[in-house]
């Protein structure tokens, strides 16, 4: 007995008894170097496209209006780009409400280097990535509205539309809101960028009004090179738009890459055939439209799609967007550069038929030919939303602007070109030199120097 309770005693501790074994220690995300090099690639690459978009829509205006058309671009850089710091990031990308983002990230309080939830790179990173597509999404809407109106309105409207326009529709689809949850595709902004930033235009286009002489004048492109430079950029920039938005160097990177190479080459030649068949000859500016046509439509698809499927979704946003762009000018409605044809139409194709092709072997959700007819559905409920909130809210915010300050520039102005009369500047100088801009009375034109013959009150 003496035997048996010594036994006893000295055995090792049941189970029960044990303390818990120590769980294994999960070692924290780290930053990962090479991902967060290609983010700051993308970053770049998507910076670039908002002075491309500037060499763009400057080479399509008349040459009067060129200084003021591109700074339309350039400005939202700064007035975008602050105001998305302050306030535009919180409330896209804070908090875990279905229509709003919060005040977490006011000041970009609590934005640093630690790593981004769900990716392996610097949250801080992420902010300036996401930064990008607002300053551009807001820069697209003045394609619309270029040669008449003042820059001051424009620059509160697009200071306004970025916060209570994009951020929450940004929320709404990639921060956690109601149409990402009800499971929207939208890999890098076809709905968020380019069906607000058209639906948005075609509102202004309304409220502004047509151009002095629209319809009885023709407005002839003054530099097509440039345009064609400009689009040329964009698709380069394009690749970190679509190619970044993976926010990691892996396969969905190279395939949204891919598929952004891939589906204009499809829209420009399918573009230049209905060019030829309809006039019997291609122009260059209907390539650059077709390039941008084809870079819109692919971007909500690109992540989600084959290449096969970026190919035929490039041949086919190609008709609807030709169309829309060539009854919209024998309309009244004057989309100066046809924002709401090439951005807003290609935007709502390229969203539709990422419900149509679709794959979850590509990393999205089996659309319509995998069987699921319920993602056609989904996208059109994003598509119709994103369209209701973006038109009210644009026709709300230039209705204030044009309360507080004249929108659209006088006659005289107009006629003259706007690089003046907004900027003191010229584009372009005749002879040796340039006007001098005298603000006291600009009714005392000419005023010369070094021999410039430009008068700063005459008609285009």
């Amino acid at each position: 007995m003496d035997y048996i309770f010594r036994t006893i005693l000295h055995a090792p501790c049941n189970s029960r008894t044990q303390p818990p074994p120590t769980p294994p220690t999960v070692p924290s995300p780290e930053i990962n170097p090479v991902d967060t090099l290609w983010v700051l690639l993308a970053t770049g690459l998507v910076l670039l496209m908002t002075p491309a978009l500037a060499l763009f829509y400057g080479g399509l205006v008349r040459a009067k209006n060129i200084l003021n058309t591109m700074m339309m671009s350039v400005a939202a850089l700064g007035v975008v780009g602050v105001l998305w710091a302050v306030l535009g990031y919180s409330l896209a990308f804070s908090g875990n409400g279905s229509w709003l983002g919060g005040l977490g990230h006011v000041g970009l309080r609590g934005v640093g280097l630690g790593i981004r939830a769900g990716t392996t790179i610097p949250d801080l990173l992420f902010f300036a990535y996401q930064g990008t597509f607002a300053v551009i999404t807001a820069a697209l809407i003045s394609g619309a509205i270029v040669e008449r109106m003042r820059f001051s309105a424009y620059l509160l409207f697009i200071a306004l539309w970025s916060l209570v326009v994009y951020a929450p529709v940004a929320h709404w689809v990639w921060g956690g809101g109601w149409l990402g949850a009800y499971g929207v595709l939208d890999f890098a902004g076809g709905t968020v960028v380019h069906i607000t930033a058209g639906s948005a235009a075609g509102v202004a286009a309304l409220m502004v009004g047509p151009r002095r002489s629209f319809g009885r004048q023709a407005f002839l492109p003054h530099n097509v090179p440039m345009m064609l430079t400009g689009a040329s950029l964009l698709w380069f920039g394009w690749l970190g738009f679509n190619g970044g938005s993976a926010l990691a160097v892996n396969g969905v990177a190279v395939q949204a890459a891919v598929n952004t190479i891939l589906a204009p080459m499809a829209t420009l030649a399918t573009w230049m055939a209905i060019d030829v068949a309809r006039t019997g000859r291609s122009t260059a500016v209907g390539a650059g439209t077709a390039i941008v046509v084809g870079l819109v439509a692919i971007t909500p698809a690109c992540g989600f799609v084959s290449p096969r499927s970026a190919l035929i979704i490039g041949v086919l946003a190609a008709f609807p967007c030709y169309y829309a762009i060539f009854k919209r000018a024998g309309t009244r409605l004057d989309d100066s550069l046809d924002v709401l044809g090439a951005h807003g139409t290609g935007g709502i194709t390229g969203a539709l038929l990422t419900g149509v092709f679709a794959q979850k072997a590509w990393g999205g959700t089996d659309g319509l030919l995998g069987g699921h007819a319920e993602q056609v559905w989904k996208q059109c409920v994003g598509v119709g939303a994103t369209i209701v909130y973006t038109v009210a809210g644009t026709w709300l915010l230039l209705t204030l602007v044009n309360a507080l300050l004249a929108s659209r520039a006088t006659s005289r102005d107009e006629a003259s070109g706007l690089d003046v009369s907004q900027h003191g500047e010229e584009g372009y100088t005749d002879g040796e030199g340039a006007i001098l801009v005298l603000a006291a009375d600009r009714a005392l034109a000419p005023t010369m120097e070094h021999g410039a013959m430009r008068r700063t009150g005459e008609a285009a």
